[in-house]
């Protein structure tokens, strides 16, 4: 279901939440967190994406630089991150090309009822852009903690 540890991670672009186009190319040299999300402004899209801005400055220190993928457009990931006060990056990825990438688009299912869409994942890519860890079940309060514990081990 998800892209596996060791291989080389998707080249991906997209627009931020401030309609500036950023890429796998501008992050080359620094680990990565990038993590997957259904949509912007639901409850539990926003426990994680405030969970990382809370720990931002912890993984900063760690050189994680993290940043947010869904496919809302660049205007709903601008108020997201404004009324959040979010301090990294979101890409909005419309056409999903990132999403598709990174394997993390498929059937899942809610009250029993089945639909297409984005799977909540986590990737740490490393320095040269090798996927060094990925999480398939992402826990919304402790994504941030997740992480972190599986860079440890």
């Amino acid at each position: 279901m998800a892209l596996k540890i060791g291989q080389k991670a998707p080249d991906w672009s997209g627009l931020n939440q401030n309609g500036q186009l950023i890429s796998s190319k501008g992050f080359l040299g620094k680990k990565i967190i990038l993590f997957f999300y259904p949509k912007a402004s639901t409850p539990g899209c926003t426990v994680e994406a405030c969970n990382f801005r809370d720990h931002y400055s912890e993984l900063s220190k760690k050189g994680l630089e993290v940043i947010g993928v869904s496919a809302d457009s660049v205007k709903s990931q601008n108020n997201f991150a404004s009324k959040q006060e979010l301090n990294y990056n979101l890409i909005a990825d419309e056409d999903k090309s990132i999403i598709m990438a990174f394997e993390a688009w498929g059937w899942k299912k809610f009250m029993g009822k089945e639909y297409e869409g984005i799977y909540r994942h986590t990737y740490v890519i490393d320095e040269e852009g090798l996927i060094e860890k990925v999480i398939e079940k992402v826990k919304t309060k402790e994504a941030t903690e997740q992480v972190l514990e599986l860079l440890e081990n």
